[in-house]
Order: C-alpha cells, then sequence, then structure tokens
C-alpha cells in the first residue's frame, strides 16, 4: 500500500503504485470492473480535471532543455530507505517515490487522475497475460538497460523474487507489503523462458485484478549483475547455480543481508556504487541524512523518456510554515500546499498555478485492538463504541468551504471514498452509515451502561457485562472511556483530529492528543512491525493509504495484513477479504468495502485533495504528469521549463 497530502500524511502500498500502473491502448485487464489501460490521457491538455481544487498548470510553452527543478518537502514525510525490498517501518509514498527514480517497476501508475489505470508508456513490461483460470501470468520486458551497460531481462525480476522470499524468511517485518500465504508464499514457480519473459504459476485461482494491483505489482527488477553478492567484494551469484547461485534461500538471505546492511546507511546513499546502478530516470548524486534532503541527475543510459531538466534537487523545510515560506519568496519550483495555508494561496497565483485533487485512497484513525491501557483493547472491541466515535465526526462541516478542509475534499465512509471514481466503489461510498450525531453518540453509550456522558465529565462503565444494556465482554466496573490519540503534526490532521476530539468530550469521552512526525509514528506505533510498542498507544492519525487501484483492505485489515496496524480480527472482515482475493466477480471487492465501512476497524475520514504549487515556468509534455501529482506519483522526466 502506500506518503504528504494538505498535511495528510500517507503509508503506501507499494502493489501497482509506489510508482505503477501500467495503461495500454485500451486493453480491458478487469475481469468485470473494468479496469482498462490507455497510452495517453484523454483529458485536453491544460484543463483541469474535476472535481478538483484550483487550476492544472496548461500544458504549452516551447521546451527549454535544462535547468535544476526543484522540489519542497517537509522534515518527517521524507524517504528514509533506498533498497526497494523496504521495511514495514520505512515503506511510504515518500520512499517509494524516491526509490522509483532509480528502479523501475514492471508498470507504472497511475494515469494522471485517470483511476484505477496503468500507462504503458512508462512502463517496462507490456500489459501481463492471464492464462489457466488465472493461474498463469506471463509478462513480456520491453527493452531497457542498467546504467552499467547491461539489459534488463527476466533474470533480475527472478533476483527480486528470490530476495524477497528471503527477506520475509527472515522477518516478516523487513518488507512492509508482504502478508502471510500471499506472494511470495502463493507463487508454485518463477521461470525465464528467455531473457524477455517470465512466467509465474500461482497455487490457486485470484481475482484478475487483484493479482495486477496487489501482488504482481511487488516484482520489480533488481540489478544482478550488481547486486547478486553477499559482500562488497564477494563474487557475483549467478541464477540457475544450484548451491552456488542466488536462487538457493540460503544464499539469497545473505545477499538480503548484505543489501539491507549497505542501506542502513544513509549516509553513503549517493557514494556507494550499489545505488548507482539503476534503470530509472534519474541517479542519486546527494543525500543529507540529517534532513533526507537529494538531488538528482537524469540517467543516460535510461530507455524511456529522456528528462528535459539536468538537476532534480528535493530541498527539505522544518515545517510546512517554512516550506510556504519558500513558495511565497518564489524559492522553489514545486511544493505542496497545506490546509493550514490555503487561505494565503492568492499571494502565490502571480508566480503559481495551485491546484489538486483527492488520491485513490483513504483516511483513517487508526484503533489499536492489542491497548490494554486503561482496557483500551476491550472498549473498542465493542462495535457499539466504534459507531459511536463515528457519529461524533462531522464530514460535512469538515469538508465546507467554511471547514477545516476549505472545500477541497469530498466524502469517504469506507475504503473506497467517493472522488476519484471509481468502478469497484460500492453503492455506499456516498452514504454515511453513521452521520453526525451527538445524541445518537450519546444514546449508544447510556443504553450500554456507560454514565457521566455529558460535557466536562469522564464516561465510566457502571454496568460490567455481556447483556444488550452492558459495557461488553471485558470491560470492568469503573472503566473509564478516556485513551490518547498520537496524530502527525501536518494540516488537516490536527485540525481534525481536535474537532473530534472536542466533539468526543460533549458524551463524556477524553481524548488525549500527541503530535509526533509521520516517519515516527509509522517506525514506532505498529502492532505488526513494533509489537514492544502495542501498549505505548490507543488511536494514532498518520493520515492512511494512497494507490489502492484494488481496494481490498487484505494487507491492512485482515487478521494477518502486513498494514494493520492495529491488530485488527473480525472472521466477518476475513471471510470478505478472502472473497475479493479469489472470486472472479469485483462485486466481492465492493461487499467488503462495505462491511468495513459499517464494522469500522478504523474511523473513516474525509479524502482531501492534495494540492500543489506549480511554477508558471514550468510545464510538461503532457498533463498526465503534472495531475499524477494527486496520486502521489512524480513524473519529473516529462517536467521542463519553458523558453
Amino acid at each position: 500500500m502506500s506518503e504528504g497530502e494538505g498535511g495528510s500524511m500517507k503509508s503506501a502500498k507499494k502493489g501497482i503504485r509506489a510508482g505503477i500502473v501500467v495503461l495500454a491502448g485500451v486493453l480491458l485487464l478487469g475481469v468485470s470492473a473494468g479496469i482498462t489501460t490507455a497510452a495517453a490521457s484523454s483529458k485536453p491538455a491544460g484543463h483541469a480535471p474535476k472535481p478538483g481544487y484550483g487550476q492544472l498548470p496548461p500544458v504549452k510553452g516551447k521546451v527549454k532543455t535544462g535547468g535544476t527543478m526543484t522540489v519542497a518537502q517537509i522534515s518527517g514525510i521524507t524517504p528514509n530507505y533506498i533498497f526497494p525490498i523496504t521495511p514495514a517501518a520505512n515503506l511510504s509514498v515518500y520512499t517509494a517515490d524516491f526509490e522509483d527514480f532509480m528502479w523501475r517497476p514492471l508498470w507504472w501508475s497511475p494515469n494522471g487522475d485517470s483511476v484505477p489505470s496503468i500507462d504503458e508508456t512508462d512502463s517496462i513490461a507490456d500489459a501481463p497475460v492471464f492464462t489457466d483460470s488465472n493461474k498463469v501470468l506471463t509478462i513480456h520486458l520491453k527493452s531497457y538497460k542498467w546504467s552499467n551497460g547491461q539489459p534488463v531481462t527476466s533474470t533480475d525480476a527472478i533476483f527480486d523474487y528470490w530476495l524477497f522470499k528471503a527477506a520475509v524468511t527472515l522477518s516478516p517485518a523487513n518488507e512492509g507489503d508482504y502478508t502471510p500465504g500471499l506472494y511470495p508464499d502463493n507463487v508454485v514457480s518463477i521461470t525465464a523462458p528467455n531473457s524477455s519473459t517470465i512466467v509465474v504459476k500461482w497455487n490457486k485461482t485470484y481475482n484478475q485484478d487483484f493479482l495486477l494491483y496487489e501482488q504482481i505489482g511487488d516484482l520489480e527488477p533488481l540489478p544482478a549483475s550488481a547486486w547478486a553478492k553477499t559482500s562488497a567484494t564477494g563474487p557475483i551469484l549467478g541464477a540457475n547455480s544450484g548451491p552456488n547461485g542466488f536462487e538457493n534461500l540460503t544464499n539469497a538471505e545473505a545477499i538480503y543481508k548484505f543489501l539491507s546492511g549497505q542501506a542502513s546507511d544513509l549516509g553513503t546513499y549517493a557514494t556507494n556504487p550499489l545505488w548507482q546502478t539503476i534503470d530509472g530516470p534519474f541517479k542519486l548524486t546527494s543525500f543529507d541524512a540529517a534532513t533526507d534532503a537529494f538531488t538528482m541527475v537524469p540517467n543516460p543510459s535510461f530507455s524511456g523518456h529522456h528528462p528535459y531538466i539536468s538537476k532534480l534537487e528535493f530541498l527539505t523545510y522544518t515545517s510546512d510554515t517554512a516550506e510556504f515560506d519558500a513558495l511565497l519568496s518564489n524559492a522553489v519550483d514545486v511544493g505542496p500546499v497545506e490546509f493550514d495555508d490555503l487561505a494565503k494561496v492568492p499571494a502565490l497565483k502571480s508566480n503559481y498555478y495551485v491546484w489538486g485533487e483527492p488520491n485513490f485512497g483513504w483516511e483513517y484513525v487508526v484503533y489499536n485492538f492489542k491497548d490494554k491501557t486503561g482496557d483500551f483493547d476491550k472498549i473498542i472491541n465493542q462495535l457499539y463504541v466504534r459507531q459511536a466515535l463515528a457519529h461524533l465526526q462531522n464530514e460535512t462541516a469538515e469538508i465546507d468551504s467554511k471547514g477545516i478542509l476549505d472545500g477541497a475534499g469530498y466524502p469517504a465512509y469506507g475504503p473506497v471514498p467517493s472522488v476519484p471514481p471509481s468502478p469497484l466503489a460500492p453503492s455506499t461510498a456516498t452514504t454515511d452509515p453513521y452521520p453526525f450525531s451527538v445524541s445518537s453518540a450519546r444514546k449508544l453509550l447510556t443504553s450500554h451502561g456507560w454514565f457521566n456522558v455529558k460535557p466536562g465529565k469522564t464516561a465510566y462503565c457502571a454496568k460490567p457485562g455481556t447483556k444488550s444494556d452492558e459495557c461488553g465482554a471485558g470491560i470492568p466496573k469503573g472503566t473509564k472511556l478516556s485513551f490518547n490519540l498520537t496524530y502527525t503534526n501536518l494540516s488537516p490532521i490536527p485540525e481534525e483530529d481536535e474537532t473530534w476530539a472536542s466533539e468526543a468530550s460533549q458524551v463524556g469521552i477524553k481524548i488525549k492528543l500527541i503530535a509526533k512526525t509521520f516517519d515516527f509514528i509509522i517506525s514506532n506505533y505498529s502492532d505488526v512491525s513494533a509489537p514492544k510498542n502495542e501498549n505505548s498507544w490507543a488511536t494514532v492519525d498518520f493520515g492512511g493509504f494512497t494507490g489502492v487501484e484494488y481496494p481490498t483492505t487484505n494487507e491492512v485489515f485482515n487478521t494477518t495484513g502486513s498494514f494493520n496496524f492495529g491488530g485488527f480480527s473480525n472472521s466477518v472482515i476475513n471471510t470478505a477479504i478472502r472473497n475479493s482475493l479469489y472470486s472472479l466477480n469485483d462485486n466481492a471487492v465492493k461487499r467488503e468495502a462495505e462491511l468495513v465501512g459499517k464494522i469500522m476497524p478504523g474511523m473513516f475520514q474525509p479524502n482531501p485533495d492534495l494540492i500543489y504549487a506549480f511554477t508558471k515556468t514550468m510545464s510538461a509534455t503532457g498533463d498526465q504528469y503534472l495531475d499524477n501529482l494527486s496520486q502521489y506519483t512524480y513524473n519529473p522526466e516529462y517536467w521542463y521549463f519553458k523558453k
């Protein structure tokens, strides 16, 4: 899954995102959803897709070759890992985009704001071919080269498969996209009939869109000719070499340990020869380990669209205020605009176009079902409590032009938001199952044995037990409705959470707010990757997930999900997820999304626009390469300064 969106920060699902989505003519990839590919955007150049905020920069002006394009990023929401086998604690869209500049996934996504979709132009493989009831997948690579002159081959893809397998064998936390029982566990065999063909055989029939967007997207060619070794001076291990090759789990584990060890030294990212062997459009020339600022130049060996600019520079600012000040002084070419700065956008209009729209993902507050502090685990396990908490969020007021989002956002009542539109959205995507109502929240609590359900008080359980009018299993008498909420410190998340906490106080729910950075939260507050801290937090709000082309919540709300931050476990949801994975009918994933929205394993929030400022001196060859930013995807190889 998948990085700041108007202040919201995301954790990426790599799937076919993290820079992946494949478009090919008008090839139907979805079994019933109609997920398509397309070689180019159908939107008229220079016209902002609607709905959205502001004006998409017009695609016009003659190309001026060269120049340094500067991009602003904010401290705490920056890349912090380089090796594409990325641990859960590091896997954010910021890290994924950074890696994608250098190493390209098989398929690129999205095609601008067209979601779900695959951009064949920027993919290094043709559209996949499914046979034998989706049990066999055949992939044909295009002609790409590594920067060391070697061709990108099927061996490089198989090398990646073995590294992934080795990483999760050593520890599931070593790869953020891993869910036990799925890729690579569900691969019966992966072979290379020739240097440009990969054949993957699966252990059973899966939904085709799930395979494409959630499984095979993890297969990313990596340079075996430079990386298949167990030490800096060791020999390169080949494929199909028995006990002496990388297709041997013991050897693959040793290679993984070496490479991940090298990736732990951020200070050497720009100088370590390993990270100079790339097939992407840009190579790294500097990386500041203290701030995560970095500089890149075009890769002269890149087989795709060669960049127009001569340098790409990501500058780190200490806060969103400092970053916006840089925009006000015209100090950067591209930068995010956070929600608490929207009122000041008119001051940018002379130098920048300002535009954004929602990403194909979802925002939520994570509930920790394993936090025993104050018996929170028992409290949050009660559906009526989660329903009451949902009734205390006023999405309509938050989205309103006079609200937190200043009109720049759209409703979301589950894992599939109302915008962008998706053929996989359930009919309930625009219907709030728990509309804002303080009185409804109060009634749910009082009817289940809670007293002091009133402003200025702290509600407590007065009627313990499991009857319909009692607090619920495991909740002792006198237990208080009081817990902490750790949130990332960029708008609109603080404002949303402060408003929610204020409304909750009207019914005796006391929420203690704690501000931390995005990187801190995802590194420390996950029951999967940081179980030692499971009693340190009750709820967190780091943002949510992006790049959810096939919107199963398998990795997030499945009991064994790799991004199941809060340890949620529900047999009904597990069954619905299994149906989404294996059914050939995409109505299954719609049903899953509907159930998740009703059972509320987390508190879903509005889907805000991801807004950027673009200098008026720049443009791009195709507006999809600018509006990709609304989907957390960078394509600066298409950006240029105008003559």
